[in-house]
């Protein structure tokens, strides 16, 4: 198994006394700063049903997206049925959701939502044991609700076939891991002079670091950083999901945690990183709120017009977002019917005008939804 020469973090005589170059930080700070400032304002201008909305599909993307960083697939319908059962958001029908979809959005709920609360090891002992309610991770029977005790040898970071593994980060030894956690929760629970967000960098690379539980550290740790920047954000309510954002950027996720893990306590880059990651995420609330308000003046501007269930369900899935073009045969699939009974569906949309014909459809006419006010 190849090993690193380096030395890692935590090695550093003066690990945990994290160093960063503010001034180089500030306008990225700034931008996300500004950024979070005019989607609060936009969401103050909407009302309460349509916040809640908004809120709803970032925390469904937070956990989705949190598990697919960990190459785990977690049903987005089962995710979001459990989420809306808890926030008393009225979806319609419920999708059924398994013990394991349960414990992550338990975790990421109770993160959020009592971010004001002192962390403090059994609340994450509590998180771990919601991640992992059978006890074991696939095969692998692990020690759930309580940190690693490296039975099987140190904790590492790796990859590659079994024998020519490729070891990316070695963790601490696990009987220093009271005394780090205890640090590391003191600072969380503590008023720290860093700005806010750089805070919330600071305890997920804290936390993924120390690698604490013998699996689910990234998890907890993307959890963690939630809870900071609720706190930031001075509200429990999300709008924005940095898990989505670090899915779409995971390589350069994977790649800069193990710069920062290998290098000196000066973590900027790392910082750096994770505040344009941030921003990204912003954005992408800000274009996801668009769909929410698109789709509510959608459903008003047609208010007086009677769907199927069919119908409504293939149109909500093009409001929230469809991947691809809508043809006959996705119509379909996703309504569960004949190709006859799409067809009607689709030709009765035509035509009252909601939907409409895509130009250009070649060999599979495809469909768009049609204008409205």
């Amino acid at each position: 198994m190849e090993t690193s020469a380096s030395r890692y973090i935590w090695q550093q005589p003066d690990f945990p006394l994290w160093r960063y170059d503010a001034g180089s930080l500030a306008i990225l700070l700034a931008n996300v700063s500004r950024a979070q400032g005019l989607l609060h304002g936009r969401l103050a201008d909407v009302g309460m049903n349509l916040r809640d909305q908004a809120s709803l599909v970032a925390l469904t993307d937070d956990v989705v997206k949190t598990s697919e960083i960990e190459g785990e697939h977690l049903d987005a319908a089962s995710v979001r049925s459990s989420i809306a059962k808890r926030l008393g958001v009225d979806i319609g029908a419920l999708a059924p959701a398994d013990r394991h979809v349960e414990g992550v959005v338990e975790m990421i709920l109770d993160a959020t939502n009592h971010c004001f609360a002192q962390v403090t090891p059994d609340r994450l002992f509590a998180w771990h044991a919601a991640l992992f309610p059978t006890g074991y991770s696939g095969m692998s029977k692990l020690k759930v609700g309580g940190y690693r005790d490296d039975s099987a040898g140190p904790m590492q970071v790796v990859s590659g076939p079994y024998g020519r593994q490729k070891v990316h980060f070695e963790a601490p030894p696990a009987h220093t891991l009271h005394r780090h956690m205890a640090r590391l929760l003191e600072w969380v629970n503590e008023p720290g002079n860093e700005p806010d967000l750089i805070r919330a960098g600071l305890a997920h690379l804290w936390l993924v670091t120390l690698h604490p539980f013998d699996d689910g550290n990234g998890r907890i740790a993307r959890a963690l950083g939630d809870l900071l920047l609720a706190r930031a954000d001075g509200s429990p309510q999300r709008f924005y999901s940095l898990s989505a954002q670090i899915q779409r950027e995971r390589n350069g996720y994977h790649d800069i945690l193990e710069r920062t893990q290998k290098g000196s306590m000066d973590v900027t880059p790392w910082l750096a990183w994770f505040l344009e990651a941030l921003g990204g995420a912003v954005a992408e609330a800000h274009d996801t709120l668009g769909r929410v308000l698109a789709k509510a003046r959608f459903w008003q501007h047609w208010a007086g017009t009677a769907f199927n269930e069919r119908q409504t369900k293939v149109l909500n899935k093009l409001l929230d977002g469809f991947d691809g073009k809508l043809t006959n045969k996705k119509w379909a699939a996703i309504a569960k019917c004949s190709s006859d009974t799409a067809l009607r569906d689709i030709n009765d949309l035509l035509a009252r005008g909601v939907l409409i014909k895509a130009e250009g459809g070649g060999r599979s006419t495809s469909y768009l939804l049609g204008f409205f006010d």
